[in-house]
């Protein structure tokens, strides 16, 4: 534990309050890509098959626990309670193209070819793409709401700390995994257009939008 890794931590939990907060207060899940969404939750729950045989910490476990039960909060809001708002038109990423690709290089770069490691593997690079269907639906939509802005914002933040946090532990602890930071570098500059504009317009009061 250091101080990026932490302050990762509380930004990707910050990103999830401010994302279950705006469909609950709104009662609606406009703007939301429900399939990024079920990618978060496929990737939660192949990274967390330990939480009941391997024991870090406390702090670990209840991490664990509250991302295991807000990615299902989250898509239980947006198939279930608030179906109705769910923009499904716009919402056409082929999450398909995501899951295969992903599923095939967890096969074959992987650090030990065990089920556990394999899964945990294949989370990692699942995570680097899975906002591409949010990201694909504003491009699509052409603007995206202040509160969506913030979740993205607060989300991109969260793996950018990470890789902080890659470079602290090498420097500290010389230790590195070269799969979570390439991962954490593809995702990172997925997200680069996003904050520049992100700085440039939300944070002056203007609506995001993104080319379509």
């Amino acid at each position: 534990m250091n101080i990026f890794r932490f302050a990762g931590d509380l930004s990707h939990v910050f990103a999830i309050i401010i994302l279950l907060l705006k469909i609950w207060k709104t009662r609606s899940c406009a703007g939301i890509s429900g399939k990024s969404q079920i990618l978060f939750a496929v990737v939660y729950l192949t990274r967390y098959l330990d939480l009941f045989t391997t024991y870090v910490s406390l702090y670990n476990s209840v991490m664990k626990v509250l991302f295991l039960a807000t990615s299902g909060a989250t898509v239980y809001l947006m198939y279930v309670k608030f179906k109705a708002t769910y923009d499904h038109n716009h919402d056409s990423f082929r999450i398909e193209f995501l899951l295969i690709p992903c599923a095939l290089l967890s096969l074959v770069i992987n650090h030990d070819f065990t089920v556990m490691e394999v899964l945990w593997t294949f989370s990692i690079y699942l995570e680097s793409v899975a906002i591409l269907p949010q990201l694909f639906l504003v491009s699509k939509t052409g603007e995206a709401e202040s509160i969506t802005s913030h979740y993205l914002f607060a989300l991109g933040s969260y793996r950018a700390l990470y890789l902080l946090n890659w470079v602290y532990r090498y420097m500290v602890e010389s230790h590195y995994d070269l799969i979570a930071i390439f991962a954490g570098v593809v995702q990172t500059i997925l997200y680069c257009d996003f904050f520049y504009l992100y700085i440039t317009k939300v944070l002056k009061g203007k609506k995001l939008q993104l080319p379509a």
